[in-house]
């Protein structure tokens, strides 16, 4: 497996400055946001690290010559929307610059791309049904196109008031990655794999690897700790901010030597990307980069990655 991180927690340097860092930190590759550039409400939304709006030979070129100065490889482009979100406006612009950030893909070599499927989130599972396929089939079939892996993070969104009862990602359960994949079976449609979204979710988060071990096209390392003594006074019904913290690797619930050896075994040799959303290390620029390489020594006890490489591999 190839050790990296998602740009998302850097969203104040240059492409630049973080290939830079990762360099001298000791990663092998970075998950590089592409968000439209602007603002964005949602903490770590809103990141533009690469201009999907940009696909000149030049600014190719321009990516291409700071990833081999640094060593580093992207291990996906992400862009984390809600493209079937009942406000019209907010889906268009996600389901188009969807399509232009597989297109971004495309032309940089990466072959991947990350995102969450969207939701609905006053209706249910089956009420959103046909509007995922209508949307999603033709994203997959420009991805079949481009030769582009979609990673669908595994997040249920699902934290606050404002995306309650249902959450904002469709694709949180194995149940439901089970139908999708029916009902779209190519092989570039599968999973951004993230542990600590089955922890939350108080399921089993390493007994799916095996039957979607096809379907895993990228990893997400983000750990997360259940506050028991909250959650015994409110209940899972209750909004998940009540009773989780988002945690650095080895900090949290996650057993980690355990998920990366069910990993193994399924085969699964990409990249890991470790994503911080942990608020005790949000305080300054010097601790936000200090978690990554926290996490980082303490993940390379269970595996033993590529170093650096140019280009974006495959």
């Amino acid at each position: 497996m190839q050790l990296g991180f998602v740009s998302a927690i850097l969203p104040d340097y240059s492409l630049e400055q973080v290939l830079s860092f990762a360099s001298e930190a000791g990663f092998a590759s970075v998950e590089l946001m592409a968000w439209p550039p602007g603002k964005a409400e949602r903490r770590y939304a809103g990141v533009t690290h690469l201009d999907a709006s940009d696909l000149s030979a030049g600014a190719i070129k321009a990516t291409h010559d700071l990833l081999k100065k640094y060593g580093v490889e992207i291990s996906g482009v992400g862009y984390y929307p809600n493209a079937l979100s009942p406000v019209k406006e907010e889906a268009d612009t996600a389901q188009a610059h969807i399509l232009k950030v597989i297109d971004l893909a495309a032309a940089l070599g990466v072959g991947r791309m990350n995102t969450f499927i969207g939701r609905d989130w006053t209706k249910s599972v089956d009420d959103n049904w046909p509007r995922f396929l209508e949307v999603w089939r033709p994203i997959i079939d420009h991805a079949d196109a481009k030769k582009v892996k979609v990673g669908i993070e595994n997040c249920p969104m699902s934290f606050g008031k404002d995306e309650w009862p249902g959450g904002k990602n469709l694709a949180h359960s194995p149940a439901i990655w089970r139908r999708m994949f029916a009902d779209i079976p190519s092989p570039n449609f599968g999973l951004n794999y993230d542990p600590s979204h089955l922890v939350l979710q108080q399921m089993d988060y390493i007994a799916p690897l095996a039957e979607f071990k096809d379907r895993i096209h990228h990893a997400h390392a983000k750990d997360l700790r259940i506050d028991r003594a909250k959650l015994n006074q409110v209940g899972v019904f209750a909004h998940p901010n009540s009773w989780h913290s988002p945690k650095l690797p080895g900090q949290g619930d996650v057993n980690w030597g355990a998920f990366l050896g069910a990993l193994a075994d399924a085969g699964y040799k990409g990249h890991l990307a470790i994503e911080v959303e942990d608020r005790a290390y949000e305080g300054t620029i010097e601790d936000r980069k200090d978690s990554l390489i926290i996490s980082r020594r303490y993940l390379e006890q269970f595996i033993i990655g590529k170093r650096g490489g140019v280009g974006a591999g495959s």
